[in-house]
């Protein structure tokens, strides 16, 4: 009788536990997992809070709005990675094999230190990197990076937009022989990166290439600024990032150099970047593939469904609209856009990362699409293929006026016949040096 109760009790225990496991195992059978390597702490941190709030109040919408993504639900989790390699790389493994069985198709790692520390883990893995705006250049090259995705704006587009303006104010290509053109940058991989881009078209159009380094975090820049001034360029392309920015505005106006001819990269283009820089910061130039301001679309739908209704995770109303808030958005849409595209392929349900990859390399944001979600105006047009894993390679150019940010431009278009041999040589060098053999993208 005893034994009888005990296996009773036992049986009975075993279905309670496998009854308390039906929901779970049910629900993440139709969920997809957004795994999000944040940093709301340390020095980047003003400039991390927005974005996340952007991503987060997009997924929530497309939860609560849209019934997820062709009714499937997502489910997110952060990470705190500091903006570090070394964090990053610690959140990516404790996420790269989903949540509670929600698996990933896209990982954005948010951050170059990372996003450089996890290409060939990523590619291990087949789990594709969403890398907007930063990571590598040459990866735009799918044929030697299949799983990582620097979409819409590499840097050496960047460069290369950044030129055609400057080039635009000056009258024509043909006005650059003989100026002056400074970049100061973030002495780290994500500074750096332009280098080769920017010698290049110096040497194509004729201006003086200068480069002067700042070395992180930024919170000093006397000897940049003054050595800025000995020179007298005629622009300067700030490429720094977090508090190395206003820093660099203030320093600029106390040294006597004319904002309105420094131009900002897009991780110098927020509200977060010129308000601690006060009235130093009006007349200051930036680029923007997704420009600040709350009227468009996709604002008056995530304002209705979600912040009247309590729901954002922004802390500052003030920042709904800010060019990072923005970014958040756009970074959101992209990925829910490229399981979108994946599930007409693969069927209504949780992808992973190879079908991810597919998405992407078939994701197609043309304006009729981009009207559809909210985003006319907001993101470029944005095609990818296995070959082209950037798609579009358009900024705009803004200005602040001490309180907000004003385009002056429409979409100033990079390069893309100049630069694609420069990375296309760069690609074929990393294979070499792994030994791997490109795939063919004509391939089925």
């Amino acid at each position: 009788m005893h034994a009888t109760l005990k296996r009773s009790i036992a049986a009975f225990g075993l279905a309670l536990a496998s009854y308390a496991a039906l929901p779970v195992a049910a629900q993440a059978a139709n969920e997809q997992f957004f795994p999000l390597a944040t940093y709301r702490v340390g020095a980047y941190a003003s400039s991390g809070i927005p974005v996340w709030a952007g991503m987060i109040d997009y997924l929530r919408y497309i939860n609560e709005v849209e019934g997820g993504i062709n009714g499937v639900k997502l489910v997110w989790q952060e990470c705190e990675t500091e903006w570090t390699a070394e964090k990053g790389i610690e959140c990516y493994e404790r996420f790269k094999n989903g949540l509670n069985g929600a698996p990933v198709a896209v990982y954005q790692p948010n951050g170059a230190p990372a996003a450089y520390a996890l290409a060939d883990k990523a590619e291990a893995d087949r789990i594709p990197l969403i890398t907007l705006g930063y990571g590598r250049t040459e990866a735009t090259d799918g044929r030697v990076f299949p799983y990582n995705f620097p979409v819409m704006l590499t840097f050496y587009s960047e460069a290369s937009a950044f030129i055609n303006y400057v080039a635009e104010r000056e009258g024509g290509l043909d006005k650059l022989k003989g100026k002056k053109i400074a970049t100061v940058y973030h002495d780290s991989a994500y500074g750096r990166e332009t280098q080769g881009p920017l010698k290049l078209l110096a040497e194509k159009y004729g201006f003086e290439n200068i480069q002067i380094p700042v070395a992180d975090p930024g919170n000093e820049q006397a000897s940049q600024w003054r050595q800025v001034r000995q020179l007298k360029p005629d622009w300067v392309f700030l490429r720094t990032w977090g508090v190395s920015t206003p820093v660099a505005i203030k320093t600029a106006a106390r040294f006597g150099f004319p904002v309105d001819r420094v131009i900002g990269d897009i991780w110098a283009s927020s509200n977060e970047d010129v308000l601690p820089a006060g009235e130093a910061g009006k007349g200051y130039l930036a680029l923007t593939p997704y420009p600040g301001g709350a009227d468009f679309d996709i604002h008056q739908r995530i304002k209705e469904h979600i912040l009247d209704k309590g729901k954002s995770d922004l802390k500052d109303p003030k920042s709904f609209g800010s060019v990072y808030y923005n970014s958040g958005l756009v970074n959101a849409a992209i990925a829910v856009e490229a399981i979108r595209a994946a599930q007409k392929h693969f069927g209504a349900r949780p992808l992973n990362g190879e079908e991810g990859r597919w998405g992407l390399e078939h994701l197609d944001l043309d304006d009729a699409r981009l009207k559809a979600i909210g985003f006319l105006g907001l993101m470029q047009p944005l095609k990818l293929s296995c070959s082209d894993h950037e798609g579009g390679g358009a900024v705009k150019v803004q200005q602040w006026d001490g309180q907000q940010w004003k385009l002056i431009t429409d979409w100033v278009q990079a390069d893309h016949a100049t630069l694609r041999p420069l990375i296309d040589a760069k690609a074929a060098e990393y294979a070499k040096e792994k030994g791997t053999t490109p795939r063919v993208c004509d391939a089925p």
